[in-house]
């Protein structure tokens, strides 16, 4: 995909050092604004990712009458006029997600419970990916959805209404068909339950009961949701936390690049998120917390990263869907690491932003990197160094670029990265606070 914008990183020049705190979490900062948009009263909200695809969930409830207001200049603080559960208008056009899965995704189970028809799409990334995953639920619930491919495919036009509840079970871990399904939930007739194939990540769980909507989570991991009819503002601000993912690629790079020593501020540690930690620690990194704390329901704590040699490993099946989002910088650990790095059950990564397990063997492969694709994972075997003076294509997927980036530091001339722009989506501020450690890499002027 064509989307402009040249990032040209490494090799680097020395250790990687400082204490830096990364945006704040991108899946929550999608629901926070959701939840916040449809409960009565005003919300508060600190801590916000204000990258492209966090202002496409907040522009749509702008687009359906819900008043935000920017608190400050950065967009990190905002408040949100909630508009009740059923005080969301019909829009005037469609609603553009952009590059945003998570938004799209959630949404549909939103729009899924209103009286009104919508239609919402995306840019050319998102039209490409699987939506009847969350179509065929809410169309089980009483919602019409129509789309390419028999609704496989944006654009969607949903039509809502009284819904009623379902017990769904999902065949794919995934915290966006299980977020979807709960939030049409709130709508429905009855009490609608999620099982998943294996837990994934649970902030729509955590968040919903600070907007006073409980939620039941059995033994069994059977997720459970009786509506309320209201949700209701909290009386105290919403704090986010530090995104763990974004705090992943430096993490990488601290590990990778001799004597390096970065620090990290309040990242969240939910273990439904801590994936990429538990993979890393597998692979021998030196990893320590300090100051465990909460954050709302959620489990923060500083980390601290040094650099250790690297060794491969198999991963662990269960870590697979905390991990997911990680997997392209993961990727880019094993390809330097000592041994072999193996991954099964990852088919979920092909239908992200981009093929991220071909987009990322295509890249290490330009860069002398020794990895096997396989169709749920992938097979590296880790060199000492990579090759430099190359050009890459991160194919619009903002973690294949930011990857890359990280893979460079070990490299022995620049590598370009081309298509890169879609960094904007989730971390505005990656070259910067990559610069602030001491990692090479800018943008191109070209």
């Amino acid at each position: 995909m064509n989307i402009g914008g040249t990032l040209i990183a490494g090799p680097a020049t020395g250790p990687l050092k400082g204490n830096i705190t990364v945006p704040g979490d991108k899946s929550m900062s999608h629901r926070a604004v959701m939840l916040a948009s449809l409960a009565d009263g005003a919300t508060e909200i600190h801590g916000f990712l204000p990258g492209e695809d966090n202002l496409s969930t907040a522009q749509m409830f702008i687009d359906m009458g819900v008043r935000i207001e920017w608190l400050n200049d950065e967009k990190t603080s905002l408040r949100i006029h909630g508009v009740g559960l059923h005080g969301l208008k019909k829009p005037n056009d469609v609603l553009d997600a952009g590059n945003a899965g998570t938004c799209v995704r959630l949404m549909t189970g939103v729009l899924a419970g209103q009286s009104f028809t919508s239609m919402v799409s995306g840019d050319a990334s998102l039209c490409k990916r699987p939506m009847k995953r969350v179509v065929d639920p809410v169309r089980k619930m009483g919602a019409s959805v129509q789309g390419a491919a028999g609704g496989d495919l944006l654009p969607l036009t949903i039509s809502g209404g009284q819904l009623k509840a379902i017990s769904h079970v999902s065949k794919v871990a995934s915290a966006q068909v299980k977020s979807c399904v709960l939030l049409a939930g709130l709508y429905a007739d009855g009490i609608t339950t999620v099982n998943e194939p294996k837990p994934s990540r649970d902030h729509t769980e955590r968040m919903l009961p600070l907007f006073g909507q409980a939620v039941h989570v059995a033994e069994n991991g059977t997720i459970s949701l009786q509506p309320t009819d209201q949700l209701s503002a909290p009386t105290s601000v919403v704090n986010i936390p530090a995104d763990p993912s974004s705090a992943c690629f430096f993490a990488v790079a601290a590990s990778l690049v001799d004597g390096s020593d970065v620090s990290f501020n309040s990242i969240g540690i939910n273990p439904r998120r801590d994936g990429w930690r538990r993979v890393m620690l597998g692979m021998g990194a030196h990893i320590s917390l300090s100051h465990e704390n909460t954050v709302g329901e959620e489990p923060v704590a500083d980390i601290r990263i040094t650099a250790g040699g690297l060794h491969g490993m198999h991963v662990d099946p269960n870590d697979v869907p905390d991990a997911i989002d990680e997997f392209p910088v993961l990727f880019a650990a094993a390809a330097l690491a000592d041994g072999e790095f193996v991954l099964d059950d990852a088919a979920e990564l092909r239908v992200k932003e981009s093929d991220r397990i071909a987009a990322m063997a295509a890249a290490l492969h330009a860069a002398g990197a020794d990895m096997e694709e396989k169709p749920d994972g992938a097979v590296i075997h880790g060199l000492v160094d990579l090759k430099g003076d190359i050009d890459v294509d991160a194919h619009g997927d903002h973690r294949i670029a930011m990857a890359m980036a990280v893979a460079a530091q070990r490299a022995n001339g620049e590598i370009r990265i081309h298509n890169a722009a879609a960094i904007a989506t989730s971390f505005p501020n990656f070259v910067t606070l990559a610069q602030r450690i001491g990692m090479n890499v800018r943008w191109s002027e070209k």
